[in-house]
């Protein structure tokens, strides 16, 4: 039997077409915002909510919004919620005065079958209802529930346009303002058609809605890869303001003069997939995606949705360890779950009631920097005039590099939730950050304000503190509980009396000198310090045009930790301006207690060994496997994952908790997946020193865990590398070394 296919789809890719030939796609410099400002509306944030059939739900969600101080909601209302739960909800949010979207939804399988006369009388029948008992205490109806996602909403799009029909007399008749059709994401060949179909039934809506979403490309700021891959993304830029632009100009070509975002979110077990610290980065993406949709100026209102779900809600229903509803909540917010003692505000709660204090009936001035990784919005509201400023994830700006000196003196700066900061020691970094001055004060920045060069920042370090050292042409950063502990750090490190020991006191002595000191906070612990003693002449040359040895270490475990990754702690790194010798520079960490490596594991095994020290070789494979998986998919390449550099902690029960260490050749990836060739080459080395049958079942388990088998592509990896090493031996630099000394023997 032959798959039926909707007539429609044709037809919107011939409309889609025509749009595209006549220049619709076109919107000069649409990746920027609009030059000469605009006002941002009062009812610009809102909120997508639920109940459950505990009526003491009600009230918290009114209490939470209240809190939140805003008065813009949309509540999903299908066929089974007339007279019970939403309808009782519905009665409270209205009777106490809320702005109320009703977005009205046919069941799936209603949805599915609306071509069927039936299902239409049905659905009529519900919208008449609805409409008769509520439309004149509602703000507007939404009708669509991501068309473009016919395995949620369980519409053809010619199935749509029929209950689109049925809906927009209902409404109009009843002289109550309809919004949709609810595209999901930025997919504009269905606003397109689906707009054009309905101009040209005299049926447009009074407001188009989109679910304008950025969640996959994980930064608000990135340019979106899925619209023409990664080698494309720089060169079209489709970041969000551009995507949100253009979805505004298909409305006003079409006739509609308003845009709404009605959903979108960041589900924190997606961001953790990359990141640990996922409800921190929830609230950072909040702030700064609401920040480029209001300098956008494309959009009526944009809400966020769900207000509480444990995956992406403002509000956590303590379930987190439950499946999630076979429907996308998106689709449908059908219920508020969990039980009402258990909720719990998430970070992103307290970011969107101060962004949304500040944004709401502002006046967007102009980005003051829009750059790649750093962003600085001007906004003006009442007596006052404030930048929200920040980076993308891992990059940091120092404040006396951006503004001068009066400038800094006369702000107010607070952190992205509201608490206020100390300007001597604030930076701007992922998490934005608000400085506030009076409207009359003229704001001066320096001439080419821009990012710090080539370091790595982790915004959310638990229970630290970046301190900024500048002396004597050395320069650096301290990690210190409080500024107490980070002078007496500065004492204790000074840079220009560090000195390496000779080689005997050392715990290397090679191209780098490591040793260790009293860790000065306490003198039970040590520190460890890196610096470059022997440069290579090609090394010599190839690192002049790089960041320091230091700065690099430093860069790269900064980079571990934000991904979850164990690293020795960093404490500190220090560099001297202009040094030509590339060797006056110091990593300082503290000292990482492990009881063996990896690759003295694997040298156990290939002699011969079934078991070290109580540890089972598939034990190890599989407990290895899975922190090396862990780290790909944080995209961390390491580069140097040799089996000395990854050490090993060993528990009572034989768990093992992996530990990297000589970070300084570590590079991130921002392309997922991550690719594969990175994934070998970083196992090929921390592999090499166990034997063929070692290798091939590490590899099993390592490649199984991303769908792969280790075929012949991961067995050429090993016998390219293996290749390699045995030529660096025979006739590279330690061949000629030990040449030179059987030499010297004979002598």
């Amino acid at each position: 039997m032959k798959k039926k296919h909707d007539p429609f789809i044709k037809q919107m890719l011939l409309e889609t077409f025509r749009y595209f030939a006549k220049g619709g796609f076109y919107l000069h410099h649409a990746h920027l915002p609009p030059p000469n400002g605009h006002r941002i509306p009062t009812d610009f944030l809102g909120v997508c909510v639920a109940s459950n059939a505990n009526p003491e739900t009600d009230a918290y969600v009114i209490t939470q919004l209240e809190a939140l101080g805003i008065k813009q909601v949309r509540l999903d209302f299908s066929y089974d919620d007339v007279d019970h739960y939403h309808t009782r909800f519905l009665e409270a949010l209205i009777a106490k005065g809320f702005n109320i979207t009703l977005h009205l939804i046919a069941p799936f399988d209603a949805a599915s079958h609306m071509n069927n006369p039936a299902e239409q009388i049905r659905w009529e029948q519900f919208v008449t209802l609805v409409l008769n008992r509520f439309g004149a205490s509602i703000k507007q109806v939404e009708i669509g529930n991501t068309i473009n996602r016919k395995r949620w909403s369980g519409y053809q799009l010619s199935g749509f346009i029929t209950a689109w029909d049925i809906a927009y007399k209902a409404t109009k008749a009843r002289n109550i303002q309809l919004i949709g059709p609810n595209v999901q994401d930025f997919e504009p060949m269905y606003n397109i058609a689906v707009l054009k179909t309905l101009r040209d039934k005299d049926q447009l809506p009074d407001v188009q809605t989109d679910n304008i979403f950025v969640e996959r490309v994980m930064e608000p700021e990135r340019y979106d890869h899925r619209v023409l891959k990664y080698k494309w993304t720089r060169f079209f830029k489709f970041n969000l303001i551009k995507k949100t632009r253009l979805i505004q100009k298909i409305g006003l070509d079409f006739g509609v003069a308003q845009t709404i975002s009605s959903a979108a979110f960041w589900a924190i077990y997606r961001i953790k997939r990359i990141l640990p610290d996922g409800e921190q980065k929830q609230a950072d993406y909040l702030v700064r995606y609401f920040t480029l949709l209001a300098a956008s100026n494309a959009l009526q209102q944009s809400n966020w949705g769900a207000l509480i779900c444990h995956r992406e809600g403002l509000i956590n229903d303590g379930l987190s360890n439950a499946e999630y509803p076979d429907l996308e909540r998106i689709a449908r917010y059908q219920s508020a779950d969990g039980n009402l003692q258990d909720y719990v505000r998430y970070p992103s709660f307290y970011a969107m009631k101060f962004i949304h204090q500040h944004l709401s009936g502002a006046n967007y001035q102009s980005a003051v920097v829009n750059t790649r990784h750093l962003q600085i919005h001007h906004f003006t509201r009442d007596q006052w005039q404030y930048h929200i400023a920040w980076t993308t994830n891992g990059k940091v700006a120092f404040l006396a590099d951006i503004y001068t000196k009066s400038t800094l003196t006369s702000a107010n700066i607070s952190d992205r939730d509201g608490a206020p900061l100390d300007k001597n020691s604030a930076f701007i970094c992922e998490s934005p950050i608000y400085l506030r001055w009076p409207i009359a004060i003229h704001i001066n920045l320096n001439s080419k304000p821009s990012l710090a060069n080539n370091l790595a920042f982790h915004a959310h370090i638990a229970d630290l503190e970046y301190f900024r050292y500048e002396e004597n042409n050395w320069h650096g950063l301290i990690l210190a509980k409080n500024a107490i502990e980070a002078q007496k750090l500065m004492l204790a490190l000074n840079p220009e009396k560090l000195q390496a020991p000779d080689k005997h006191r050392s715990l290397r002595h090679a191209r780098n000198a490591i040793w260790a000191i009293e860790d000065p906070r306490d003198q039970t612990r040590k520190l460890t310090i890196k610096q470059p003693i022997k440069m290579y002449p090609h090394k010599a040359f190839l690192d002049r045009f790089k960041p320091s040895k230091a700065n690099r270490s430093w860069n790269g475990a900064i980079e571990l930790l934000r991904r979850g990754i164990d690293t020795a702690q960093p404490v500190a790194y220090f560099e001297k301006i202009g040094d030509q010798s590339l060797k006056q520079n110091f990593y300082i960490c503290e000292h990482v207690q492990a009881d063996f490596t990896i690759g003295e594991i694997f040298t156990a095994f290939s002699q011969g060994d079934p078991i070290f020290r109580g540890l089972q070789a598939e034990d190890v494979y599989k407990q290895f496997a899975q922190f090396c998986q862990k780290m790909h998919a944080g995209l961390i390449f390491f580069r140097d994952f040799s089996g000395g550099n990854i050490l090993v902690k060993q528990s009572e029960t034989n768990q093992l908790s992996f530990t990297l260490i000589d970070t300084a050749r570590l590079r991130t990836v921002e392309m997922t997946p991550f690719p594969f060739k990175y994934r070998m080459a970083d196992l090929v080395r921390a592999c090499h020193k166990l034997h063929p049958a070692g290798r091939a079942r590490m590899m099993q388990i390592y490649l199984g865990l991303n769908g792969k088998q280790y075929d012949y592509k991961a067995k050429y990896a090993f016998f390219l590398y293996d290749c390699k090493v045995k030529l660096k031996r025979t006739v590279g630099r330690k061949g000629l070394k030990k040449l030179l000394k059987r030499m010297n023997g004979k002598q």
